[in-house]
């Protein structure tokens, strides 16, 4: 399909650059609005808003609702005061609100000059919500039905109002605007008598989020309840939008990579890698390569302090490197397991004690295992194979003891940090990867040298 739509992306370049407009135009009208936007990222500046006005009207706001936000500012830049209007009476209330939010000052104003009233106080009402909330990413668009209607009547209503609404399958039944219950078009449809009240067949053991919810447990509502929209209530129960399932869809992929970044070692971006620029990504990055840089330090001062071991075992050295990245990854894989776990909603700060003892039983399956292989190639391999003599027992059981404590300590640190991060209301993200390694590798030098005094006496 990948192949497929590249050639497909391609031809439809080469066209417009021959000018056929009339076969363009064809095209397009049968493709999806949202492989349209992915081929507006492929064109030049002044190609955009050629091939954006031999686009079906309809077709056309969908597609600009899914560009990114430099193809729709050049857009806007190049659109009449007419036809920046009729774009907007297209749009849904929710993707004006985004193309508001992610505009600069002066286009802004200019959009809000050419939106309707109605428009015009939808986005408003959205972006005075606080970032990342359930009411920053919901419509106020929906279908509000009266419990004294009839299904006759409630049908009439969604064949009246469906057309400018984003969804229609599930309506909201309300009286005063407090939010009363549910029913879904199926359950109007299949309704056997048309004179039945809307209040008969209603859904009243709701589900729903307040405005100001995160973001990210309404996309875990999603997940779990399967809904293809989830009503927003304000602080008296009155129904203000719903949010969708696409935009629920939107929230995830937003939230999994910020996560992905955080774990990563680096600041969440705006942008696409793409639309980054060098000095952008520079920017996100820099700041915890200086911190896991300077706390490095730290590893280098206790192997500094234990020169005179190394220098009386300096078959000490060479185990090192294995010692302190068995650490990490041993860390990566708790923090990782825990991070997802509290992500999704399957832990709390209640569950610390169970992931103590879970960890620790781990812990112990996993040392143990890696410190009997690593014995029996410390011992066949270096010292057999290879012939270094300064391998002896002790210092084999030196490496391996060491090897088995650090694996322990570092699962425990790797699945305690998320929790705290998450206790102290940070994201538990940022106690991934780089973070984890680098409290690991101090702790496991001064475990391997705590046991090669204590075996060996240097």
């Amino acid at each position: 399909m990948t192949e497929r739509f590249e050639n497909m992306e391609n031809e439809i370049i080469s066209m417009l650059e021959q000018k056929q407009y009339a076969a363009l135009r064809e095209i397009l009208s049968q493709m999806n609005p949202a492989d349209i936007a992915e081929i507006f990222s492929e064109l030049e500046q002044r190609q955009i808003p050629l091939l954006f006005r031999l686009l079906p009207k309809e077709t056309a706001a969908e597609a600009f609702a899914e560009m990114e936000s430099e193809a729709q500012e050049v857009l806007i830049r190049g659109f009449s005061d007419n036809e920046l209007k009729e774009l907007l009476d297209e749009l849904y209330a929710d993707d004006a609100a985004d193309l508001a939010e992610e505009m600069p000052a002066n286009v802004v104003k200019r959009i809000l000059r050419q939106a309707t009233p109605e428009m015009r106080s939808a986005i408003n009402q959205i972006l005075r919500y606080p970032e990342y909330s359930a009411g920053s990413i919901m419509t106020t668009e929906y279908v509000s039905l009266r419990p004294q209607m009839t299904v006759g009547e409630s049908i009439l209503r969604i064949r009246r109002q469906g057309v400018d609404k984003e969804t229609i399958y599930t309506c909201y039944v309300t009286q005063g605007r407090k939010l009363l219950g549910l029913v879904t078009v199926k359950d109007l449809l299949l309704c056997g008598d048309d004179e039945t009240l809307v209040e008969d067949v209603m859904l009243t053991n709701l589900i729903c989020v307040n405005t100001h919810t995160d973001q990210e447990e309404v996309a875990r509502m999603f997940s779990k309840y399967n809904f293809l929209a989830l009503p927003v209530v304000d602080m008296e129960n009155r129904m203000v939008g719903i949010v969708t399932f696409d935009d629920a869809m939107d929230v995830m992929e937003e939230e999994t990579t910020e996560d992905m970044e955080l774990m990563g070692g680096m600041l969440p971006s705006e942008k696409t890698y793409l639309r980054s620029s060098a000095w952008e990504l520079f920017k996100n990055r820099i700041p915890w390569l200086l911190l896991l840089m300077i706390s490095a330090t730290f590893t280098g001062m206790i192997i500094t302090s234990f020169e005179g071991a190394l220098a009386a075992q300096a078959a000490l050295t060479a185990f090192i490197p294995m010692l302190m990245g068995t650490g990490g990854n041993s860390g990566s894989q708790s923090s990782v397991t825990v991070i997802r776990a509290l992500s999704l909603g399957e832990l709390d700060l209640d569950d610390l004690p169970r992931v103590i003892w879970k960890e620790i039983r781990t812990a112990v399956l996993c040392g143990v295992a890696l410190a009997v292989v690593c014995f029996v190639k410390i011992w066949l391999i270096d010292r057999l194979l290879l012939g270094n003599t300064q391998i002896t027992l002790l210092v084999d059981a030196v490496v391996c003891l060491a090897l088995a404590v650090t694996v322990l300590v570092a699962k425990l640190v790797g699945a305690i940090l998320p929790i705290g991060a998450k206790l102290l209301k940070l994201d538990p993200a940022v106690m991934a990867s780089p973070f984890i390694t680098s409290i690991v590798d101090a702790l496991s030098l001064l475990v391997y040298f705590l046991f090669a005094r204590l075996l060996l006496g240097v």
